[in-house]
């Protein structure tokens, strides 16, 4: 037999499932720090992407055991996929704020005055939750693009092979969502300092 490292992913996956625990140890090894990253550059936490990443790789195996995993020769795209829904599993449940960089790379922040006082300090809070409260009221495929692209700073082509789309739909989908979201801030009037 091959050494582990020369055998294609489709072989290492046959290999697991037929019970060669090394085949599996060799795919994590050979993808783990594109899948970390990926998780990380979405979370922006070293210890919550490790959580996630063990996540997504105990969901690989438990879906490879079960015999349900369908994706052949393609491994990478498959756990990125995986990896991925998981992180925005993470952001439904928590709806964390995270810092939102401009496609310019200005942070967002920066477009709101500093607060010298208490009620300036308000007045950005409530700016910082409106902002929030637009983005979770945008359709969900719309939604995820902005967190992907402002949020988690990916390029149009990483969030098309992340969401399975093309790198038109996806700019498609931000263009939808920049309008979207400019109606709703004339429709409640919003005024974003």
């Amino acid at each position: 037999m091959q050494l582990s490292h020369q055998l294609s992913d489709a072989e290492l996956i046959n290999a697991f499932i037929n019970g060669h625990e090394y085949a599996f140890e060799t795919l994590v090894h050979r993808y783990k720090d594109k899948v970390y990253t990926s998780i990380y550059m979405l979370v922006k936490d070293k210890y919550l992407a490790e959580d996630i990443f063990q996540e997504a790789f105990l969901k690989i195996i438990k879906t490879m055991r079960q015999g349900r995993y369908a994706e052949q020769g393609k491994f990478l795209p498959w756990a990125m996929r995986v990896a991925h829904n998981l992180c925005m599993d993470h952001f439904r449940r928590v709806r964390q704020q995270v810092p939102v960089t401009l496609p310019d790379g200005q942070d967002i922040a920066t477009l709101i005055p500093p607060a010298d006082n208490a009620c300036e300090m308000l007045e950005k809070r409530q700016t910082h939750a409106s902002v929030r409260e637009l983005i979770e009221a945008l359709p969900e495929e719309q939604r995820e693009v902005i967190v992907l692209r402002i949020y988690a700073d990916l390029s149009f082509k990483e969030i098309a092979d992340m969401s399975g789309v093309s790198i038109n739909t996806a700019l498609g989908r931000m263009r939808y969502a920049l309008i979207n979201l400019r109606k709703m801030i004339g429709e409640k009037e919003l005024v974003l300092r």
